[in-house]
């Protein structure tokens, strides 16, 4: 891509999503997850009505009476956009690809994150982690993170999130607010997602396209694997298959669903044709 049109494209991205994430989301990123971020501070004797979760039981039996942990606020915290670049985010209709809303929602936070003066990171990945930058401040670095968003080229086209949770939890020991955009279609990766959501604030953000819920009649239709690169001829004109492959499509989204949830993750579901911009905004007050 020239740099002209890589340019226009940003500015374009920056224009609509810094709208948004100043006009309507405004503290409503900051309420969702003020408190998440909690240092500890000093130990001090416990008074009545302290959360006894807080007891520092090693001080409490080195002096034989009882002393809490005070964790104070953090005033900085920390966004890592984890962002799914395999083949199959390159599927789209309607002029839309699942990339480019990825993209788009992947801008709105990070502009959410600078007006509330919080680092933003970006981790791009496939079944190999491809490009990462570290948290920092500023507009100029988030100009840069949505850059790498619309032109980084990934080496891999398959899916791996167990690899992206695995990496993020080794180069960012601090606590921090964690959205993996992704369609979740990957190998298993419950035991790494279930260590990563005690460490971190994660949220996982499923982007998908409304042709992927059904396979139109369409009788014998070569169909294009994006991550395997293999084509196979599917007879959409049977009604078995188109059945089946619904009710699977239905069982992944479900399953998704309650895997995040049991692992004390947060999920978003974003279908291309729809507002992310309401998405969005209903999770944020749900959480705040």
């Amino acid at each position: 891509m020239e740099t002209k049109e890589l340019l226009k494209k940003v500015r374009k991205i920056e224009i609509k999503t810094r709208r948004l994430s100043n006009n309507i989301f405004g503290g409503e990123y900051h309420s969702a997850f003020k408190g998440r971020g909690m240092t500890f501070s000093e130990v001090r004797n416990y008074q009545f009505g302290d959360d006894i979760r807080t007891i520092d039981w090693n001080v409490t039996a080195r002096y034989n009476e009882p002393f809490v942990k005070v964790f104070e606020e953090e005033r900085e915290l920390t966004l890592m956009l984890i962002v799914d670049i395999s083949g199959s985010e390159f599927f789209g209709s309607e002029n839309v690809l699942k990339k480019n809303i990825i993209t788009e929602i992947s801008a709105t936070l990070a502009f959410s994150a600078l007006q509330n003066n919080d680092k933003v990171g970006l981790m791009l990945f496939t079944d190999q982690i491809e490009l990462y930058i570290p948290p920092k401040k500023g507009k100029t670095h988030v100009l840069r993170i949505i850059r790498e968003l619309i032109e980084f080229k990934p080496e891999s086209k398959k899916t791996d999130i167990g690899t992206a949770l695995q990496f993020l939890i080794s180069v960012i020991k601090k606590k921090s607010i964690a959205f993996i955009l992704s369609d979740f279609i990957s190998p298993d990766f419950e035991k790494i997602l279930r260590v990563t959501a005690k460490k971190h604030d994660v949220t996982g953000i499923r982007v998908y396209d409304k042709l992927e819920e059904t396979i139109p009649n369409l009788g014998l239709v070569p169909m294009f694997d994006q991550e395997t690169e293999k084509i196979r001829l599917v007879d959409t004109s049977s009604l078995e298959l188109r059945n089946k492959y619904k009710k699977q499509n239905s069982l992944n989204f479900k399953k998704i669903n309650e895997l995040f949830s049991k692992n004390g993750a947060g999920t978003l579901v974003c279908r291309t044709d729809e507002s992310y911009v309401k998405k969005l905004l209903s999770y944020f007050k749900k959480r705040g």
